[in-house]
């Protein structure tokens, strides 16, 4: 397939940053954005993956999900059986990873592939941009809460100055690791897995000596109950990798010859070992506290010098989320079609994810109310997730990289009127299908039918998977790229 690729100096927003032999360094900001990563800047390797994944989930959250499987009403097995189901999920996170290398760009500019020049900017704006800044702002309230009981323990009383200015600097501290970009992600990511592997591992002994292991509820469920709540827990787990479908970001700079199955186990090993292990001990201290109030309920059960210890973790660990949820979010909004630089993308995300944060926690019931939205917005990323994966495997993980940085009507992936009508037409049919299915702010009229149980991940995803691989089996650039050509 031949192509050509724009100078990024002569394309205002291409690039956005005038690239240099430097660019590998942690010290330096970045200067690639959405553009095509030449072999001779690609380093590092596979197994660096680990750590940037395992920083970014041994979290508070996976914690609060944890305890709420069993706050749905699931038993002790029952709950550990859903977080490795529901984690299994990150095989794909890893599938989409290897795309990453192979065309040495983002998954936002990949997607092209998939969606079509144009049609890939409504992708990038509303399941790349939009749910990252509302994800943004609800894991920097989530920090902030845990920073507010640090900053009182100090003796300083949370006011609302204090508040705004704790949200902010927390912020700041997040946006100056994406700023500085993929090279700082690299080196600072394993440092911080290790701390909060350390500060993890107090809060496992001390959950672990009260665990109750013979813990079953009161009014176990059975039946079509029984299979509800698992399917939606399975969902409720799940809804974090499939959140992944940048993971592309985060290997685009690994050499070309990089091992597929190296990236791929690497970045699923990474991201599924902290998520079970932290969502299972979630699940134990449930059995033995109230986890609806989960930041109270466990610093009861850790030893009392711990506490602030503990409450620093949450901070660190939501920072270690967030820097990779700007980052892409940087990269979302170039690839909408925004001329301007990464690190300026990357502060208007962080502006935005501020202003929604400060007004969710200061002013309003905001963020509860994107909070119930997101779990809608399932429907729309398992479709996301299974349209990409499907992608990779008929093309055999063979991307051109200077092809897909072409956005003029002579591109290869403009397709018809620069949209292609597989990826959007498949898109469409399996959001269709979940919504009907879904059983979370509404019951559709499938899940209605069968008593409650919500069928939206698997139905959103197959169908997906299945009308795409059926629509794009004449695709020319298609053929050529399993052909090698």
């Amino acid at each position: 397939m031949t192509s050509t690729f724009p100078d990024p100096h002569t394309v205002p927003g291409l690039a956005c940053e005038t690239a240099r032999p430097d660019s590998g360094r942690a010290g330096r900001i970045e200067p690639h954005g959405i553009d095509h990563i030449p072999d001779a800047e690609r380093h590092g390797r596979p197994r660096d993956l680990f750590s940037v994944w395992a920083a970014a989930n041994v979290n508070y959250l996976s914690l609060v999900i944890g305890g709420a499987l069993v706050l749905m009403g699931l038993g002790l097995w029952q709950a550990l059986a859903v977080i490795v189901a529901g984690n299994l999920f990150w095989v794909l996170t890893g599938l989409l990873a290897t795309s990453g290398p192979a065309a040495g760009a983002p998954s936002e500019v990949i997607t092209r592939a998939l969606y079509g020049v144009i049609g890939n900017r409504v992708n990038n704006a509303v399941g790349g941009w939009l749910v990252s800044v509302c994800y943004f702002a609800l894991n920097l309230a989530a920090a902030a809460t845990a920073a507010f009981a640090l900053v009182e323990k100090t003796g300083i009383t949370a006011t609302t100055g204090v508040k705004a200015t704790v949200i902010v600097v927390i912020a700041a501290l997040t946006l100056a690791i994406s700023v500085y970009g993929h090279a700082m992600i690299m080196k600072l990511y394993l440092p911080i897995t290790l701390a909060l592997t350390a500060a993890f591992a107090v809060v496992a002994v001390a959950v672990v000596r009260h665990a109750d292991f013979s813990y079953r509820p009161a009014e176990p469920l059975t039946g079509t109950g029984l299979w509800a709540v698992l399917l939606a827990g399975v969902t409720l787990i799940a809804s974090g990798p499939l959140s992944y479908t940048t993971s592309a970001d985060f290997s685009r700079y690994l050499p070309r010859s990089a091992s597929r199955r190296a990236v791929a186990g690497w970045t699923a090993l990474g991201a599924f070992v902290p998520s079970v292990l932290v969502s299972s001990l979630g699940v134990l201290a449930a059995t033995v506290v109230d986890m609806s109030d989960p930041q109270s309920a466990l610093q009861r059960l850790l030893p009392g010098w711990f506490a602030p210890v503990f409450l620093l973790a949450l901070v660190l660990g939501t920072i270690s989320i967030n820097a990779l949820t700007a980052y892409s979010a940087g990269l979302a909004l170039q690839a909408v079609g925004l001329r301007i630089r990464r690190t300026v993308s990357v502060l208007l995300d962080g502006t935005v994810a501020v202003a929604l944060t400060l007004y969710g926690l200061l002013a309003s019931g905001f963020l509860d109310t994107v909070s119930n939205a997101l779990q809608v917005i399932v429907a729309l990323v398992g479709p996301l997730m299974a349209v990409y994966a499907t992608d990779v495997v008929l093309r055999r993980n063979r991307y051109d990289g200077p092809a897909l940085a072409d956005e003029s009507p002579a591109s290869p992936f403009w397709y018809t009127g620069g949209v292609n009508r597989a990826g959007a037409t498949a898109l469409c049919a399996g959001v269709t299908a979940a919504a009907l299915c879904v059983n979370t702010l509404y019951t559709g009229p499938v899940a209605a039918a069968l008593g409650g149980v919500d069928l939206s991940l698997p139905a959103g995803m197959l169908v997906a998977a299945g009308l795409y691989a059926l629509l794009m089996r004449h695709d020319p650039a298609l053929r050529a790229a399993r052909s090698g050509a």
